[in-house]
């Protein structure tokens, strides 16, 4: 998740800006960068990796007395971590950072160059300080032009722009994506994405709303619609990282319905689906797809599965990557092997996808971080855009790798003719919604917590599920064995009989995940054999079960994706506050790492 400062005032603003970035490091980045402007004239640095490079680069430049500045750190989402594709981006007198993706920026750039405008990145973001100097051109009023700039633009935006045609001038927009405005009685106005790097520095902030467009001088603050509402700020840093939640976990849990928007936006389309990433001639030639993952990772491939071979049709085989390294695989050339990683450094992940190498075939990861290990070997990447994860027990990690397969099966399935017309734009409008059933409400959560003291003690819990929900089981239980220390098992609700039903008996807790649009009537019988032999149920659906011990419902869908989500999160929310009533750390549990980079 990209971070923004921004700076009027008279003390030196390197520093400020940078100082504000350090704040933003949390939210995860590749590359850094500032643009600073005194007396009309506009500094810019760069640099990948981490602050300390751009710190290096500037340790010359210093100002004095009054100016402007504005910084950013970027996650990569349109472009590789390069300097040429790191923000601010520059026009002829005016530069932009940006948080977001502009979906029409291609049509956007297509008309630009048709001006005459070459581009110098790969990114979307550019394409905003071009298309503002060629508004300024039509406008006699700058703000007018930003305003200009700012309606052609489709997707979600935070937006600092300088130019050094208003050199005492940062103008602003937000929608779909966090900004915060913040003074103080020196006359000092601070920019940022979230409170962190305001705490200490501004007395009072505003939280701007969807829609809010502006510009602020250090005599004037002006924003349509206006007036923004100011209020103290309060607090310390770590907890404004954490966005006023208890734990990382909690805020990631909440934070998916935003970067489910951010994994779609320019890839689902309303009635297609695009990946930039790949085209139609990387599928030439595959007739199978095998994916290679560990932990949550697996879960997602699992899950995927599924997903491939009733909407592409296409034959798959999943693989825990710590056995695939040992056991003398089959692979052969028609085979397109996906590799799922989080942080891209997962070792047996990293060493399975190195034998696909070896055996040349196709390859595609699908990765959170750019220009990690994974990424850089494979022939091929898709990134989640998920975000830094700070919880080590894996939540919107594992929601966007999810989203990102489900993408890539209804890819296959256009170009391998399994699915077009109404059927397709069905299922787009479906997953037009996923973020909607991100959003948790109140009610569920407050009702989680509710229930969690009865869930403290116990032999063990089953989660199971058949079909898609047979992995959400899996990765249901090993939430919970992740942050209570709680022994949980995942199991396909078929295979109770099969041996498992045997420890059914008043102190077995079973989490069912009973979803209306798949088999409900196959899993309620499950259910049915477990709660005779005393079992303690707890029915996950929308509808009430007679038998369960204890319920959460979740809302009617006429999609099992839209359910998978939902459930998932009901999931998340559970292990938490059980981990949270037993006293437990929940972002760092115990004998866990974040990345597991050894074997």
């Amino acid at each position: 998740m990209c971070g923004i400062v921004g700076y009027i005032g008279k003390r030196e603003i390197k520093s400020r800006l940078i100082e504000g970035l350090r704040e933003l490091e949390y939210r995860g980045y590749d590359s850094a960068g500032i643009a600073v402007m005194q007396q009309g004239r506009i500094e810019s640095f760069k640099a990948v990796g981490k602050l300390s490079n751009l710190e290096e680069k500037t340790k010359e430049f210093s100002t004095e007395g009054l100016g402007v500045g504005i910084g950013h750190t970027r996650w990569a989402t349109h472009g590789k971590p390069t300097e040429l594709n790191a923000h601010p981006h520059m026009g002829e007198y005016s530069y932009v950072v940006h948080n977001g993706i502009i979906e029409n920026y291609r049509e956007i750039k297509q008309m630009l160059e048709k001006e005459g405008i070459t581009f110098l990145s790969q990114t979307d973001t550019e394409v905003i300080v071009h298309l503002f100097e060629l508004e300024a051109e039509r406008h006699g009023d700058l703000f007018e032009a930003f305003k200009a700039t700012i309606e052609q633009l489709d997707g979600a935006y935070a937006v600092l722009l300088v130019t050094q045609k208003a050199p005492d001038t940062i103008f602003f927009a937000r929608k779909g994506s966090p900004m915060i405005i913040g003074r103080n009685g020196r006359g000092e106005i601070f920019f940022a994405s979230s409170d962190a790097p305001l705490i200490g520095e501004a007395e009072e902030v505003a939280y701007m709303e969807d829609g809010t467009v502006g510009y602020v001088t250090p005599d004037r603050l002006h924003a349509d619609p206006e007036p923004l509402l100011f209020v103290p700020l309060s607090g310390d840093k770590v907890t404004a990282q954490k966005g006023g939640y208890r734990f990382f976990m909690e805020k990631e849990i909440y934070e998916q319905y935003e970067v489910m928007s951010d994994t779609m936006i320019g890839r689902v389309l309303d009635d297609d689906i695009a990946f930039e990433e790949i085209d139609a001639a990387f599928l030439e030639d595959i007739s199978r797809i095998k994916i290679c993952a560990c932990g949550t990772s697996y879960h997602a491939a699992l899950a995927s599965s599924y997903l491939f071979e009733r909407l592409s049709k296409i034959p798959v085989n999943v693989e825990i990557a710590s056995e695939f390294r040992y056991k003398e695989p089959l692979l052969t050339d028609d085979t397109l092997f996906i590799v799922i990683s989080q942080s891209g450094e997962t070792a047996d992940t990293l060493e399975a996808l190195k034998m696909a190498k070896e055996a040349g075939l196709k390859t595609l990861a699908v990765c959170n971080v750019d220009n990690s290990s994974i990424v850089r070997l494979a022939d091929a990447t898709i990134l989640t855009r998920a975000g830094i994860e700070k919880g080590v027990a894996s939540t919107k990690a594992f929601a966007t790798q999810v989203m990102v397969l489900w993408m890539l099966s209804l890819f296959f399935a256009k170009k391998r003719g399994s699915m077009e017309g109404e059927a397709m734009r069905e299922e787009l409008r479906f997953m037009h919604y996923v973020p909607k059933v991100l959003q948790k409400s109140l009610e569920v959560h407050e009702k989680c917590k509710r229930l969690s003291k009865r869930y403290l003690h116990g032999h063990g819990f089953f989660f199971i599920g058949r079909d898609l929900f047979y992995p959400l089981a899996l990765e249901g239980a090993l939430k919970l064995k992740e942050i209570s220390y709680l022994h949980a098992e995942g199991y396909p609700a078929g295979e109770m009989k099969h041996g498992p039903i045997a420890l059914a008996d008043a102190e077995l807790f079973t989490i069912a995940l009973m979803p209306k649009t798949l088999l409900y009537d196959k899993t309620k019988s499950n259910v049915e054999e477990l709660s005779a032999r005393d079992s303690t149920i707890l029915s996950i659906s929308p509808e009430m079960f007679e038998l369960a011990d204890d319920f959460i419902l979740t809302h009617p869908h006429n999609h099992p994706m839209l359910e998978f989500f939902e459930m998932m999160v009901v999931e998340q929310l559970l292990a938490m506050e059980i981990a949270i009533r037993l006293g437990n750390d929940v972002d760092m549990p115990r004998n866990l790492a974040k990345s597991v980079t050894v074997e």
